[in-house]
Formats: structure tokens, sequence, C-alpha cells
């Protein structure tokens, strides 16, 4: 038999579904309908759930804030207070927040890291980005972003720089010696007196090693500087389904990377970004695609979106003509994605195809679909699927067709796991 492969779900901690009959109907942001998925995710044995995050209203497309706030794009709240909800709710999930290297302080980003470890039972992980927006860096006092390869080398730094503070306590540091009085043990605590070309640090990190003693490192490198980081630091790593023969070339040139730096390539799970999409026959399945993918709502939100990724301005160009070539200091590796379906092919074509997840289709009836996605991930080589919603915004109906209805297929095929062997999220990638 064929072995396991991983799922987890990317989300956007933005309002679900406001005005349709699956979603909250435009209540609070409580968090409570996004536990409510964690718990499914975790009831359907998922790794762990990836939160992404902007830090930015766009004006991207349009030159205007109109089309980013109409549809929701990127009005949304901060990711790390929901993973700690989340996490509270759940036993064995992963919970990983997106939080940026250009903007965070890296002190702070290394203490609330271990602090959420900690809470989370050693089921926390950080999606490193470095942001890819000018409007971003201006909320930040800047005029612009740092330059895309420069971006990586201050990322490349800084992941030195949180990894050392991590690791200025001894995992054996706390000692709770009663007959001492000693909580701590001050020779197995240090200063890292680290002092690099962007950033200085004194140290040692002002809380206790975490049960993973580093959260689990997620990463999307698509570029090359971003590929290499991933190779140096990441345990799993979100990656485009370009289609089979480009997602295996993807993990091959990660292990190659990894064992150049002296890692071990099973060490790194390379999960690529997929939108299932499962009805009772594929006839419905497909009308459910089509439908979705050709509103005009979802063709004007989805170019909102690329458009915020990338700062490019969608709107300039003619729908119904091929793209002309365009360049970004922003998210390369989503632009690629994008741009890569087929130079033949109109924006529209590419907006409509696929949504912006992969050029993997998978759509039809759960047993299909599962057959399909097993089927492609043996072609690939592993590691998993990281599954988002291919609608704008995120809805029961959506998450209960893959939790309930696709994930039992998967697990009927004995390619994904029906119990949790292991406890701390790190553990759980490795399990196979």
């Amino acid at each position: 038999m064929a072995g396991k492969f991983h799922l987890a779900w990317f989300l956007n901690f933005v309002a679900d579904e406001w005005n349709g009959p699956w979603g909250d109907g435009g209540r609070d942001f409580t968090g409570d309908f996004y536990v409510e998925m964690a718990r499914d995710l975790e009831r359907a044995k998922f790794d762990y759930v990836l939160i992404e995050d902007k830090l930015m209203v766009s004006t991207a497309y349009g030159g205007t804030m109109e089309y980013d706030l109409k549809h929701g794009v990127n009005p949304k709240h901060d990711p790390v207070p929901l993973a700690v909800l989340m996490a509270n709710a759940t036993s064995r999930l992963g919970v990983v927040p997106t939080m940026s290297t250009s903007f965070y302080p890296p002190f702070l980003l290394a203490r609330l890291c271990s602090t959420i470890d900690h809470i989370a039972r050693g089921r926390f992980g950080w999606n490193v980005v470095t942001s890819g927006e000018d409007r971003s860096a201006q909320n930040f006092g800047l005029d612009k972003l740092y330059e895309h390869d420069e971006r990586y080398a201050r990322a490349t730094e800084y992941l030195e720089l949180v990894t050392k503070l991590w690791e200025s306590w001894d995992r054996d540091a706390i000692v709770r010696d009663q007959e001492t009085g000693t909580y701590a043990d001050h020779t197995r605590v240090r200063t890292i007196d680290f002092e690099g070309k962007y950033y200085k640090s004194r140290g040692p990190l002002n809380t206790a090693p975490s049960p993973q003693y580093r959260p689990t490192i997620a990463q999307a490198g698509a570029s090359p500087p971003g590929r290499e980081l991933a190779a140096q630091h990441a345990d799993t790593i979100v990656a485009p389904a370009d289609g089979p023969e480009k997602m295996k070339a993807y993990r091959d040139d990660i292990h190659a990377r990894m064992k150049a730096n002296g890692r071990d390539p099973a060490h790194c799970k390379v999960f690529y970004l997929v939108s299932p999409i499962v009805a009772d026959t594929t006839e419905e399945a497909l009308a459910k695609r089509e439908r979705w993918f050709t509103d005009p709502l979802y063709i004007e939100y989805m170019l909102a979106e690329i458009s915020s990724i990338t700062e490019i301005d969608f709107s300039q160009f003619d729908l119904d003509k091929p793209l002309p070539e365009v360049w970004t200091n922003g998210e390369r590796g989503s632009l690629e994605s994008f741009v890569g379906r087929g130079k033949e092919k109109t924006l529209r074509e590419l907006v409509t195809g696929s949504g912006m997840t992969s050029h993997v289709q998978f759509t039809g009836t759960p047993a299909d679909v599962a057959q399909e996605m097993a089927d492609v991930m043996d072609e690939v080589g592993g590691d998993g699927y990281l599954i988002t919603s291919p609608v704008m915004r995120l809805n029961r109906r959506y998450v209960t067709e893959i939790t309930d209805g696709l994930v039992p297929a998967l697990q009927k095929l004995g390619r994904t796991r029906s119990e949790y062997t292991t406890e701390m999220l790190r553990d759980h990638l490795r399990e196979f």
C-alpha cells in the first residue's frame, strides 16, 4: 500500500461568508467560527492550520481602497490571538500564524513564539514571511519595502538571531530544586551577544524553554532566496500545485538545498496549496466550479487579491487579452504561479481557470477526488496538501465537505491518518 501523506489548512482571518447562507451572517468578530473550524480539522486529523496575514489595506487594484474593502480582501484581524484560541480549543491540531520578519522586533517575536508554544503544549508554529507590500511598510514608518533579495538576506539573519534566543536556555535549565530554592540554573542560561549586519541583541530570552524548544517553522519559499531560507530553517513549506512535474522538481530542489545545508530532507515536509471541490456527483462538482469561477464578483475579487499580493494593478489590463509581461518586488512566487498558467491565456482565463491556488484541479465526488489526490502525490513523491477555500469567503459548508466528505474518502484509501499518534506539531510532521 502506498504511503500516507499529510493535510493542513490555509486560512485567512477575514470575515467568513457574511452575504450568504453558510457563514455567520456578519456577526461580530469573536473568532467562534474559526474555533469551531479548528475542532473540525482536528476531528479530521489535520497536522495544522496556517493563518495568513497582511498588514495593510491595499490600493493596488485601481489605485483605490474600494475593491480591497468591498470584497474584504485585506481587512483582517491579527492571527496570533486566534491561534491561541484555536490551540485552547483543541489538543492535537497545530496552529501556525503568520508574522513578518520585516516588522516584528526579533526579541519580541522569539518571546511570543516561546510563550504560545507553552500555551499550545508544543503545537505552535510560525509562518515566516518578509511581507511584500509597500503599503505595509508605510504603516511602520518606511516609505517602501526593502528590495526582494535584501528582505531575504535580512530574514536569514533574523532567523539566526531568534534561533540563538530560543537556544539561550538549555533544555534542562528549569530545575525547580526546592531544597536550594532554585527555579532555574543560571549556569544553563547565557547571553547571546548577537551583532549582525541588520540586528543586534544581548539575550538571553526571558521565557523558559518551550515544549518544542523552538517553534515549528513554516515558510513559502518560491524564489531562489526564499527556497534557500526554507531549506535552512523550515519544518514545512507551502508550495504551489503547478502540476506534478513542477511540484516534484520543487520538492527535489528543496531536498538538494537541505542536503547542502547539512539537513535531513525528511525533516521538512512540502505541502501543496489546493482547493478541492467535491459534490455528490462529478456533474454537480463541475457545475459548482463553473458557477463560482465565472461569477463577475469572483473575478473582480481575485484580481483585487492578486493585485494586493503583487502590488501590480491588474485593472489596467484587458480581461480578454493575454497578460503582458509583469514584474514585482512583492510576492514573486505567487506572481510566477499565477502567470505561469499559460502565456497564451487571457487574463480572464488565468483567473477563472483554477482560482489562485493551483493548476491541479481536483473536482468530483469525494471518492474520485481522493484517488486523484493520491495519484498526484504518488507521482510527486510527497509530502501533503494545504487546503484552502476556492471561493471569496470561507463557509461552514466548504469546511464540512472537506472534513466530512473528502477526508473520510482519503482515510478509506489509507492515505491520511485516522488517529494522531503524536502530541506536538513537529512530531506530527515527522510521523511519516
